[in-house]
């Protein structure tokens, strides 16, 4: 890989290796369970792999994330660590969550907005993809409502195409509330509008019951396909650059990760590669070692934190705010397998900044306090926000940052009297 050209080969072979595992594992019947999934329900938390099968889910998440990957060439957006970030992100949540269906209406609904606004779409399309999240609210109204099908589909891709339009006026309000310190902004923006679209619906009679489904199989492909995607990474990181790739792996490690931080931009992609690599594999060595499930929430983690490792996550910021999670769960004594855990565990890495700029201990504080809030966040907005970590994150990260900074500004001050 010796120019960045080369680069926009790995998503195109991605994609067609997700294609060809879904043919291959469910033959014709992967088309029909694709076609299928478009109509049904996707509120957290529905694995994909239990409502429509593996082969569908795969087809699913190529063709998911084929369409952020092909706004971004007809864009013409520079693939940097946000757009990295957001391609992974969406492929990932295409094993739980989002549809083709059901992103379309949000993706029309920025477009609108940039129109709008008189910018052009490329200024918008980081808040497109990863606004994405709110696909569910698109198949709730769709599909849940009990309305006639023509009716519900309208209804469904409009409200789909207003939250859209929405998008891009809070995004920027809700980074300034937690600093740029959770990752998942989007997570906090969609969540904020879910809240709203939840209470909407609630009061007109729809149930918005909580929904699991979680698929605990272990078929080699699931197992497989973080570990050999990792390896793949490390390889090309490595064949990009060789020794400076290594040495760009480590000035990543030294980077705090608050947003907006790109390691792309700030040092290679071969550093990025190997730091998406290595946080794959150990994000699924814990999985493995928890005797976790690789399914589709997990895998979809997996992917996203992949993804971040060009944005804002290394291992250096990561390990304080896991250990959190894990300590927290321990205290409460809620099993480290179960699935809000396994989830926690991988999505906390939002809150990565926090221990980059502040140390071991906020980091651990601020996982500690995150998996107590994700656990009921969920709830609050319906299942309709996808990135639910990413909204637990945010509030974690404006109650933290607050403080910390409170006492350090206060710490200072007497020192100086």
């Amino acid at each position: 890989m010796k120019d960045e050209k080369k680069l926009y080969l790995f998503f195109p072979f991605l994609i067609a290796s997700f294609v060809a595992a879904a043919f291959a594992y469910d033959g014709i019947a992967a088309l029909k369970g694709f076609l299928k999934l478009q109509l049904m329900p996707s509120r957290l938390l529905s694995d994909f792999f239990i409502t429509a099968g593996i082969g569908p889910s795969f087809l699913n998440a190529a063709v998911v994330g084929f369409s952020g990957f092909l706004l971004v060439i007809l864009t013409k957006t520079k693939l940097s660590g946000p757009t990295f970030a957001a391609v992974f992100t969406m492929m990932g949540f295409g094993f739980f969550g989002k549809t083709l269906l059901n992103i379309l209406p949000i993706l029309f609904g920025v477009f609108l907005a940039a129109k709008y606004t008189q910018k052009t779409f490329r200024e918008y399309i980081i808040i497109a993809l990863f606004g994405t999240a709110l696909g569910p609210l698109v198949s709730a109204i769709a599909f849940e409502l009990g309305l006639p099908l023509p009716l519900s589909i309208i209804l469904g891709a409009a409200g789909g195409i207003f939250t859209g339009f929405l998008l891009p006026s809070m995004a920027v309000s809700m980074l300034h509330m937690h600093q740029g310190y959770n990752l998942y902004n989007m997570g906090l923006t969609c969540g904020f509008l879910s809240l709203f679209a939840a209470s909407l619906l609630k009061a007109g009679g729809a149930s918005l019951d909580n929904v699991s489904y979680w698929f605990s199989g272990q078929p080699l492909l699931l197992e497989l396909l973080v570990p050999v995607i990792s390896f793949i990474l490390i390889v090309l990181g490595l064949m990009d650059g060789g020794v400076k790739s290594l040495s760009d792996f480590k000035k990543i490690q030294t980077q705090t990760g608050r947003l907006p931080s790109d390691f792309i931009d700030s040092t290679s992609f071969g550093g990025v590669f190997i730091n998406a690599g290595l946080i794959g594999l150990v994000g699924a060595m814990y999985i493995h070692f928890v005797g976790g499930d690789f399914n589709g929430p997990v895998l979809g983690g997996l992917f996203t934190i992949m993804g971040f490792s060009a944005f804002g996550t290394n291992l250096k910021n990561a390990w304080p705010v896991v250990i959190g999670v894990i300590v927290s769960a321990l205290i409460f004594k809620i099993p480290l397998d179960s699935p809000g855990v396994q989830l926690a565990v991988i999505f906390c890495t939002t809150l990565s900044p926090i221990a980059g700029q502040f140390g071991i201990l906020p980091g651990i504080i601020a996982g500690f306090l995150h998996l107590l809030l994700v656990s009921q966040s969920g709830t609050w907005q319906g299942g309709m926000n996808l990135y639910n970590n990413g909204f637990a994150g945010g509030l974690t990260a404006t109650f933290l940052i607050a403080f910390f900074q409170w006492y350090r500004t206060n710490k200072k001050e007497n020192r100086l009297r």
